[in-house]
């Protein structure tokens, strides 16, 4: 079973966990995340589509990310999401934090904080190798793509890290 760490509105942890994706969580409690975005030196960006079969934003594209685990850093585990979502290692590329962001949802009780990490690394088509389990198929996208995936309401999270792209 996995773990996340429970943290205040300062995103400071409280000392207490919770079951992933157990949502019931109180008013001043939030959860981790993390997204990462890998562009290429050419600008061009690598993003992932979700499975059909997904409970949530079925088919839309995205970038990698996840929940961070109790005791797991953000970096930590933005290098594991992308590298379990792509098969891209991405502990040495350049760049790394942007910024967080922060999201209340009482009526869902499921309150949490995204770290959004930018990464700049030379890597191919060949190179990328996705996760069956939460990926149907993957690009390497132009802003411009991007922007108009954005524009359908198929790009997951693109208003709230839409500053990482520009």
């Amino acid at each position: 079973m996995e773990l996340w760490d429970i943290y205040d509105e300062k995103k400071e942890k409280t000392g207490r966990t919770m079951k992933r994706n157990d949502w019931n969580m109180r008013p001043d409690e939030f959860h981790l995340t993390v997204l990462g975005v890998l562009q290429r030196p050419d600008g061009r960006y690598l993003i992932t589509r979700r499975r059909m079969d997904k409970e949530w934003a079925a088919g839309w594209w995205e970038v990698p990310g996840g929940g961070v685990r109790a005791g797991e850093s953000s970096k930590d585990a933005v290098i594991r999401e992308i590298q379990e979502e792509t098969g891209i290692d991405v502990s040495n590329a350049g760049g790394g934090y942007a910024f967080t962001y922060k999201r209340v949802n009482p009526e869902e009780k499921n309150n949490y904080f995204v770290d959004v990490y930018k990464f700049i690394l030379d890597f191919q088509e060949e190179d990328v190798r996705t996760q069956e389990e939460e990926v149907s198929s993957h690009a390497i996208a132009s802003l411009e793509e991007i922007k108009e995936y954005a524009d359908q309401g198929v790009f997951l999270h693109y208003d709230s890290i839409r500053q990482v792209f520009e």
